[in-house]
């Protein structure tokens, strides 16, 4: 009896927003899948998908799509449900020798929904992970302004934290970027205040994409929630470069 060749579980990441963004080997994976997955939120809306449509609907054939319907919680229970859900929908086309890649928004293993599902598939399947600019990076593309120089010190960290935690690393390293930062905005802009580093910050959201929006003045910012997909970058204005 002929057995099945297992198919290969691909974390492959899109990038920011900007299609042209994407990396060859992004492109040439998606447009070979035999399965297409990701997280969709609102009904299914996909900020990967729509990073990736063009990539998609070149392809030769129309493709399967597994769409992982996330609970916007900050319970894990439910997401941990959905990424069993999920994982199991993708075990069955892994079965069935299919190759699955699943997009994720800027690198699969930085801040991304992909780590969860290889998790669970990694100890039984061949798993490969494309890398994808991140948000970290397309900012500071945008901002013009190098993350780190010579000795200084660069940390990323969420805005999910508690104030002390957050506070620590503005006060501790010259350069933060605060990913997730759009729940937590009005704290946020609080605990820059409060360790002089308000002058040092820029405001991000949905960088790379039509909805772009930049601000170097964060003073200029409302105290009010964004949107999930905003960051703070926090870089020294006066830097030793020697």
């Amino acid at each position: 009896m002929t057995q099945t060749i297992r198919g290969t579980f691909y974390g492959v990441g899109v990038g920011p927003g900007d299609p042209e963004l994407m990396t060859l080997k992004a492109h040439r994976l998606i447009h070979e899948a035999d399965v297409i997955s990701y997280i969709g939120i609102d009904g299914g809306r996909s900020q990967a998908r729509q990073i990736a449509a063009n990539s998609i609907e070149s392809a030769p054939t129309i493709v399967p799509e597994i769409a992982v319907p996330m609970p916007m919680s900050k319970d894990r229970t439910l997401a941990n449900k959905a990424y069993d859900t999920a994982a199991e929908e993708i075990r069955i086309a892994l079965n069935e020798g299919k190759n699955v890649v699943f997009l994720c928004e800027g690198d699969p293993l930085f801040f991304g929904s992909f780590a969860y599902l290889l998790d669970r598939l990694e100890d039984d399947y061949t798993c490969q992970v494309v890398p994808g600019i991140s948000s970290v990076h397309s900012s500071s593309a945008a901002l013009l302004k190098p993350l780190t120089l010579l000795k200084e010190s660069f940390a990323v960290i969420s805005g999910r934290h508690s104030d002390e935690h957050i506070r620590d690393t503005l006060l501790n390293h010259d350069t933060v970027v605060i990913m997730k930062a759009g729940s937590s905005r009005p704290r946020l802009l609080d605990i820059l205040q409060a360790t002089g580093r308000t002058a040092d910050a820029n405001y991000l959201e949905y960088i790379s994409r039509e909805q772009e929006k930049i601000v170097r003045d964060v003073t200029t910012l409302e105290h009010t929630v964004g949107p999930y997909f905003s960051v703070f970058v926090v870089i020294r204005e006066k830097r030793d470069r020697t």
